[in-house]
């Protein structure tokens, strides 16, 4: 599975190859607690059932996490949140950690698309 971006202006390109999905409730109140660092092309993704906020905190991430949150695929905020201490909200039905700097090119508007989802 890959995790594809796709600008406004109709260029695609690939923000990781290894994408890992948060499918319990343990997985989501977890995310990526405990990781001082992640590799280049990693991205864990958040999905739910419903539209409602989305709310992300940084408490004991070490390393500096890019947050793509998504409605329907479509971008509605790119955030990079500092270790320990950031935090980011939007409404999204999806959302996607990326390594800090992943996701300097991806703006509201664009879509992020999960390629090979199941």
């Amino acid at each position: 599975m890959r995790l594809v971006h796709e600008s406004a202006d109709g260029d695609a390109r690939v923000l990781a190859t290894d994408v890992e999905t948060a499918d319990s409730l343990f997985a989501k109140v977890k995310g990526l607690m405990g990781k001082s660092s992640l590799p280049d092309g990693y991205a864990l993704v958040f999905d739910f059932d419903r539209t409602s906020y989305r709310d992300v905190h940084m408490l004991f991430v070490r390393t500096p996490l890019d947050v793509v949150w998504l409605l329907d695929d479509e971008v509605v905020q790119v955030k990079t949140l500092a270790p320990w201490r950031g935090a980011g909200v939007a409404k999204a039905d999806r959302f996607v950690e990326l390594p800090g700097g992943a996701a300097d090119c991806v703006e509201p508007g664009d879509r992020v698309v999960l390629d090979g989802e199941e």
